[in-house]
């Protein structure tokens, strides 16, 4: 089994910068479909970031730009810059072990404007 637990949320203003952590109870190399997901109140889960299996990157369009996916053996990590007002909601590391899909709790993001 693999646990992931997020960090880094936070309060910060339209323009500005945050940095979420995902740390993996296990090496991030044994977890495929390693990517962060976001969920802003009313709205469905979206994809935000993810790497794959070939170490590729990929990202939503309205984040692209702004938004640096990376790992390293422990940690996925997702920098995230020029923050906009949509950005906000709750940001998930999203992982798949053996044939097991896990979600970490989560990390709230809030974005004023």
């Amino acid at each position: 089994q693999v646990q992931l637990v997020e960090s880094g949320g936070g309060l910060v203003q339209a323009g500005g910068s945050l940095r979420l952590s995902c740390a993996a109870s296990r090496n991030i190399n044994s977890i495929s479909d390693i990517a962060w997901y976001r969920q802003a109140p009313g709205k469905q889960r979206e994809l935000v970031a993810g790497i794959g299996v070939r170490g590729n990157k990929h990202y939503a369009d309205s984040v692209k730009g702004r938004f640096t996916v990376s790992r390293d053996n422990t940690k996925l990590y997702l920098q995230m810059n020029n923050l906009e007002p949509d950005d906000k909601g709750a940001y998930y590391c999203h992982g798949k072990y053996s044939t097991v899909t896990v979600w970490g709790q989560g990390t709230q993001v809030t974005v004023t404007s």
